[in-house]
């Protein structure tokens, strides 16, 4: 009896499973109705930095990007007939990096000593910028369909810094104590002092976004996104670094169109 009734609820399971993909299929079909989702991975060259590049940066002596990735999600709904206008719905998660080798003069500087004081002052000489942060970014942007493959987008992006990183050290030159006419101190032969405004970068950051993707094959899609942030990455309470600095990188990378 047992085997008749397991082999009885196999039939039944083995009979009413392709329905029940079938009726799964359709609920997911009917909820995304309008909508188009894909996902993309990209790269993000770029860098922080004030603009215009102030006085006190006399020189960019090297520039190295790193490894800055980013992983997305977009949700785009269409609005009219021909499917041209739309809105765009993201979440991403990325990587924003830099290391910089610059030669400044009277730049607002505080190192860190040996013994974990700190002096703060006019820094005259080399600089070396190391940032690389972690961001959970929500894009939302105007789409507009100018060719069967082609898209051009629009709109702003919010951003929660989720790790915070920008420091590095200062070598060959020297420190004027509080202002530009202050006690000196050289570090010369190779000497160094370190530096870490880490805490005080800005958790959220917002600006604005522009791009463009191309549908190479029927769900390859190539595209490229300039995100320019608006807000200093710096809080309003900081006053080390006498200018303003923002983000600004492209995004470049491949995408999967459902």
């Amino acid at each position: 009896m047992k085997k008749i009734i397991i082999a009885a609820l196999l039939v039944i399971t083995t009979a009413t499973a392709p329905a029940q993909v079938n009726r799964t299929q359709a609920l997911i079909n009917a909820a995304l109705k309008g909508w188009d989702i894909e996902l993309r991975m990209g790269y993000n060259l770029g860098g922080t930095s004030p603009m215009p590049l102030p006085e006190e940066i006399r020189k960019i002596d090297s520039y190295s990007p790193g490894l800055p990735l980013s992983l997305e999600a977009n949700f785009i709904k269409r609005f009219d007939t021909y499917k041209k206008w739309g809105l765009l719905f993201g979440v991403k998660v990325e990587t924003k990096a830099m290391e910089t080798k610059a030669t400044v003069k009277n730049y607002g500087m505080e190192i860190i000593g040996d013994d974990g004081s700190r002096v703060a002052g006019r820094w005259t000489g080399g600089v070396q910028t190391n940032v690389e942060n972690y961001y959970l970014t929500f894009p939302v942007l105007g789409t507009y369909r100018v060719h069967p493959r082609t898209n051009i987008k629009a709109g702003v992006f919010m951003s929660y810094v989720m790790r915070r990183k920008f420091n590095g050290y200062v070598y060959e030159g020297y420190l004027r104590n509080g202002d530009p006419t202050g006690e000196k101190t050289s570090f010369t032969d190779g000497q160094t002092a370190s530096y870490d405004f880490s805490d005080n970068l800005r958790r959220f950051q917002w600006g604005a976004q522009v791009g463009v993707d191309w549908q190479a094959f029927k769900h390859l899609k190539l595209y490229a996104d300039l995100t320019w942030g608006l807000n200093d990455i710096f809080k309003n309470d900081f006053k080390t670094i006498t200018f303003s600095m923002y983000p600004i990188y492209v995004n470049l990378g491949v995408g999967y169109a459902f």
